[in-house]
């Protein structure tokens, strides 16, 4: 199915309003949105759920054995203490906290939705669906194949937000080069169909370099975002990020990042 088939009623992204709304937020800034990353597990959902956290992040792939069903779990990990349909019904249970499901296969994401379809019906809460569908700077893993996952999260009828992102690398002391005028114009393309709001994960360490294809990109419809990640290891001044938190409205970026880093930039 072409892109160019989805219906062509667009939505907007709803996680700020949401949270305005429920008085958990003053201003529509979405500096202010606090993370739990790789919610994967028993213990950390039960931790994520009562504390100050706005969106719970966590990965999804199939169980590596029998009984096969969607499980969280980041790879190489092929086994969890918690499936998907468990961690849905322990957030669903609270329903203030929005999700952001990461998908790390695609053999995952047809069933995973199906789980979806059954609590979105009184789920107010935001919901993200994550996938790195294209190649970025450095990427090594192989990405989802685009048109495989957004055929499958476009036939749902539930209003989701699509994070889709570039795979990428990043290494110490040598030049890391930033996002491409290729891979941006190439992501345009492949969303510019779509009526889903749309956030782009983009890697902090790599956003020095990238201004101005960043800077396109956002202009190009008023339903994108972005979302500024870091990985663990990854070294990054925040000072190169005050270019995009004071040239872009504070609506349209979400700053993943560690507290430090995120309430640094929000006061900026």
């Amino acid at each position: 199915r072409a892109l160019y088939r989805y219906p062509l009623t667009r939505m907007t992204d709803p996680t700020l309003d949401y949270f305005i709304n429920l008085g958990q937020i003053q201003e529509d800034d979405a500096s202010h949105i606090q993370w739990s990353h790789a919610t994967n597990s028993k213990h950390k959902v039960v931790a994520a759920l009562n504390g100050p956290c706005h969106m719970i992040e966590a990965d999804i792939l199939m169980r590596g054995n029998e009984p096969k069903e969607p499980i969280m779990a980041h790879p190489p990990m092929r086994d969890s203490d918690i499936t998907l349909q468990e961690w849905l019904e322990k957030v669903k249970k609270q329903n203030n906290k929005g999700i952001k499901l990461d998908f790390k296969s695609l053999e995952a994401v047809v069933p995973s939705l199906a789980l979806l379809e059954k609590v979105s019906g009184d789920w107010g809460a935001p919901m993200w669906l994550n996938a790195d569908i294209l190649p970025g700077p450095q990427g090594t893993t192989t990405p989802l194949e685009a048109q495989a996952f957004l055929d499958a999260v476009g036939s749902g009828a539930s209003p989701v937000v699509l994070s889709l992102g570039w795979t990428t690398g990043w290494s110490a002391e040598t030049d890391n080069p930033g996002y491409s005028w290729a891979m941006v114009r190439q992501m345009e393309e492949v969303c510019r169909g779509l009526r889903h709001p749309v956030t782009f994960p983009v890697r902090a360490a790599l956003l020095a370099q990238s201004f101005d294809q960043m800077k396109w990109l956002l202009q190009q419809s008023d339903r994108y975002t972005l979302t500024v990640w870091t990985g663990q290891e990854d070294v990054f001044a925040v000072e190169d990020l005050l270019p995009y938190r004071r040239h872009f409205g504070r609506s349209k970026i979400y700053y993943d990042l560690p507290d430090s880093e995120r309430l640094e930039l929000c006061n900026a």
